[in-house]
């Protein structure tokens, strides 16, 4: 298998992994981050957090507020922006899940022990070289 299949096959597998989630993985990361955020979070701010348009970010908040998940809040302060804020349900289904051993994280980490560690690392280090990348673009 070549170095760019094992990734990509990798991400692929990751991402579609089926779990007891009621929402798709994408969207409970944008949860998480929402719910454990200090401050008033924007799709703007949700975007660039995760290196994505705000449209990716639009799209998903679309879908959890139609699931009852979070609610947009106009600005006090600029009638063209809003806030991403999370309902009890929310943070309900968040502390539900905080420890899942059917999350992708636990179940590498039962599967693969201590070179679960290396790999974060790994990616850690790849990340930081891509963003270093597209920053420099």
């Amino acid at each position: 298998m070549t170095q760019t299949r094992a990734v990509s096959l990798f991400c692929r597998l990751a991402a579609n992994r089926k779990t007891s989630l009621p929402i798709r993985p994408s969207e409970m990361l944008l949860l998480s981050y929402i719910c454990s955020s200090n401050i008033h979070v924007t799709p703007v701010m949700a975007a660039a957090n995760f290196y994505v348009t705000k449209a990716n970010i639009t799209a998903l908040a679309k879908l959890l507020v139609k699931d009852g998940y979070i609610e947009k809040v106009p600005s006090d302060t600029d009638r063209r922006s809003y806030y991403l804020t999370p309902t009890p349900k929310a943070y309900e289904l968040i502390k539900e899940h905080e420890h899942d051993p059917e999350s992708i994280e636990q179940f590498l980490k039962s599967k693969m022990g201590k070179d679960f560690d290396a790999l974060v690392g790994l990616l850690d280090t790849a990340n930081a070289i891509l963003i270093a990348d597209m920053k420099a673009k």
